[in-house]
């Protein structure tokens, strides 16, 4: 499995807020813009708990097992495995609604004179704060699972040789 590259998610947000941007430009001058959902901060912020309690479990059962402690329950690796595919489909959906929300956010700072539109840059705001507690969760997660390196992994040959 592949580590989460920190510029794929970079770019996932930039792209996606670029384009958000400007379809909220084009929407807005056809009609009325929709609305950012009351739901969306509270949606991510619960992934990044959910995710965040996922990668300390497994990081005290880890170390609980290192020390030998009586009674210290195992890591199951397929559990450790889906965690961690968890968390990076997580990381890669909150870089894109964040930066979806991140570029509606921006275009609704023209219009923070409006309440309304106000309420929404917030939300769009705190979508995007929500999304990048997502992706440090999910970073974190990876972390806490990642496999000590082989040090065979440095020798070309290595893989063939066995």
């Amino acid at each position: 499995m592949k580590e989460l590259r920190i510029r794929v998610l970079a770019g996932v947000f930039v792209v996606a807020g670029v384009l958000s941007w400007a379809g909220a430009r084009l929407w807005n001058s056809v009609g009325t813009l929709p609305s950012v959902p009351l739901a969306a901060p509270v949606v991510l912020a619960l992934i990044a708990v959910i995710l965040l309690a996922t990668a300390l479990s497994i990081r005290a059962r880890l170390k609980a097992q290192r020390e030998r402690e009586p009674g210290a329950k195992g890591v199951d690796p397929m559990m450790a495995a889906r965690a961690v595919v968890f968390g990076q489909a997580s990381a890669l959906v909150a870089a894109l609604v964040a930066g979806m929300y991140g570029g509606t956010g921006v275009f609704l700072l023209e219009y923070l004179d409006i309440p309304a539109r106000r309420d929404q840059a917030i939300y769009a705001g705190s979508s995007v704060v929500a999304g990048i507690a997502v992706i440090a969760a999910a970073l974190f997660l990876e972390r806490v699972c990642k496999l000590p390196e082989d040090e065979d992994d440095d020798h070309p040959g290595a893989a063939s040789a066995a």
